[in-house]
């Protein structure tokens, strides 16, 4: 064993490491992506990794070798597991032979994400066992439970660590040469694997007698825990429990009991605790999960308790949890004196700091060649999940619907249907084109939509960490492959017009864009340029004394390197990468450097 102090998603990677994963396969998205970054970095030669193109692909991927014995790993963020639910639900039903654990991030806030999920909820829905961990040391145990209960019951398993879990950092005690499961293979027998009514029918009933039988397992699971006595109780579960633990330390006159395994509910466990107390307080982030099942077991035994939480305004209905919230509505609870607060009157307010896109982002020219080359024609701009969607922030404003990804280039194609005096526009990423917008595409060409679609060919993954696609030529085993021509693809399905420009060769940018808008049909622009994170800057960009101070570089594009100080527009040289794009749009020719 090695002492290693680690990120809670290295924890978790080195969890599935120490149980004899065979295969792990994702999509990347906050607060997750680490988790497959680190199984990267310590996996022998006979794990199979992969980013997949989006997480269906990657959970079907997953359960083919599940299927054949093996023990396998899918990470995604919340909103992935809506893209995965389609083969998640299936899989509910049919069952696995190896361990099947799906890693889906919440991200209360939210964070980095479009919404607040709980896939606590989900794991409901779905009729799957779902553990929560409380701490990166507790996703490094759980995580190989996770793979047991999986075998022991057949089933998926969804696990559910949250933001503040996944970017934790804990010392964990580690196997230091874990060896992958043998694993016997896959054995035909279509009356299992092959999905049937009858047999959905029969497996549905299964499954509904299994799940009390976990629970009652889950009573007696060894990270489900009860301490303290009184008649005050506290039951929480994943950073919650760490926020009150904290706020507790060390006293025992009130019950704490810690849920680690939400779904199926541990009854057992929650009713030792029901018949002592007489007022409870949950403390949970986002759905009044545990709360629902406590008001449901305390209705059933008709037991004298008091149960609050989020229903009676006892909880935040939305966002996270803190160790301030824990201290403020756990005192209250237990009638604790109120500890004096910091006074921060004297400091002063935190700067405003709005998210844009990076100085020299080549998404930035992209958006500003569409607004330049439609200005005075009406146009609807549909955004995408990715970088670009920044492109939503004044001045450049070029982002009017912002769904789910991939969902811009069926939008625009509703927009198009609705309005054909206008030009509908897609704006897409060349890692969420192969995740989610191929599909829209056919979509398209097939439906004989009028529209551009604008492919912002950055060659990487940007906005979670620079992970890999088809589109880069490499892939997470470390093999150099043959890149996936995004032009050939679109050739493939149909498209007509495709055009590849230079966003910072702004006159041949804005040309493209008026081209393609006066020919009907589906067209398609790539804007290639690599991200400014891929590549260094060799020459900066400067001012000079012609500047008139018009602050046209400034209102037209929002560059971060361009400001004024003292009355004058200067350029942040620590900032700025030469990309070029404010010396085109200035009047007097005042902006000087080389692209």
């Amino acid at each position: 064993m090695k002492k290693e102090y680690v990120m809670g998603n290295s924890a978790i990677a080195l969890g599935a490491l120490a149980a004899g994963v065979n295969l792990v396969s994702g999509y990347p998205g906050t607060p997750s992506s680490e988790i497959i970054e680190t199984v990267a970095k310590y996996k022998n030669g006979d794990v199979h990794l992969e980013w997949s193109v989006n997480e269906k692909a990657a959970l079907e991927v997953a359960a083919g070798a599940a299927y054949a014995g093996a023990r396998a790993m899918v990470t995604m963020k919340q909103v992935g597991l809506n893209v995965a639910s389609d083969p998640l639900m299936s899989l509910a039903y049919v069952g696995v032979k190896g361990g099947l654990v799906i890693v889906a991030a919440d991200d209360p806030g939210p964070i980095s994400s479009q919404t607040e999920q709980d896939t606590r909820m989900f794991a409901e829905f779905a009729r799957i066992p779902v553990f929560d961990p409380s701490s990166p040391e507790e996703a490094y145990i759980m995580i190989r439970d996770a793979f047991d209960y999986s075998e022991k019951y057949r089933t998926p398993v969804l696990f559910r660590p949250t933001t503040r879990v996944c970017h934790a950092y804990a010392s964990i005690e580690r196997e230091e040469d874990p060896v992958p499961k043998k694993y016997e293979g896959f054995i035909k027998d279509s009356k299992k694997w092959v999905i049937f009514p009858r047999l959905s029918f029969m497996n549905h009933e299964m499954i509904e007698k299994r799940n009390p039988m976990i629970g009652d397992d889950f009573s007696g699971y060894h990270l489900n825990t009860v301490t303290g006595s009184g008649k005050k109780a506290i039951f929480a579960s994943g950073i919650s429990y760490a926020y009150v633990k904290e706020y507790l330390q060390d006293r025992d006159d009130v019950i704490l009991c810690k849920i680690s395994t939400p779904y199926p509910f541990p009854e057992k466990l929650a009713l030792s605790v029901l018949e002592k107390a007489e007022e409870v307080l949950c403390a949970e982030e986002l759905s009044p999960y545990i709360e629902t099942q406590l008001q449901r077991l305390a209705g059933i035994h008709r037991l004298p308790v008091r149960i609050l939480g989020k229903t009676t305004g006892n909880g935040r209905l939305s966002g996270e949890n803190s160790a301030d919230w824990a201290a403020e509505t756990v005192g209250e609870f237990l009638g604790d004196e109120p500890k004096p607060k910091t006074d921060l009157s004297d400091m002063p307010p935190l700067p405003v700091r709005p998210p844009v896109l990076c100085a020299g982002c080549p998404h930035r020219a992209s958006f500003y060649a569409v607004k330049k080359a439609m200005a005075g024609r009406k146009a609807y701009f549909c955004g995408d999940i990715g970088c670009y969607t920044l492109g939503n922030a004044m001045p450049l404003d070029m982002t009017d619907t912002c769904l789910c990804m991939g969902a811009g280039i069926t939008m625009a194609q509703g927009f198009n249907h609705m309005d054909k005096d206008a030009v509908s526009f897609a704006f897409v990423g060349d890692s969420t084109f192969f995740a989610s917008g191929m599909t829209g595409t056919v979509n398209a060409v097939y439906n004989e939509a009028d529209m551009i679609l604008c492919v912002l060919d950055n060659s990487t993954t940007a906005m979670t960490g620079h992970q890999p696609h088809p589109g880069t030529g490499r892939n997470m085993m470390g093999d150099i492959i043959e890149k996936i021509d995004i032009v050939k693809i679109l050739e493939g399905i149909g498209v007509k017009k495709i055009v590849t420009v230079n966003p910072f060769d702004l006159e041949s940018a804005v040309g493209a864009v008026r081209d393609c808008a006066d020919i009907p049909g589906v067209k398609a622009i790539i804007f290639k340029a690599p991200c400014i994170a891929l590549t260094k800057p060799t020459q900066k960009m400067e001012i000079t004394d012609r500047c008139i101070k018009c602050k046209k570089c400034i209102k037209e594009i929002g560059c971060p390197a361009i400001t004024v100080s003292e009355g004058r527009v200067v350029i942040d040289t620590t900032l700025c990468t030469g990309c070029g794009l404010c010396s085109k749009i200035c009047p007097v020719n005042a902006i000087g450097g080389e692209c």
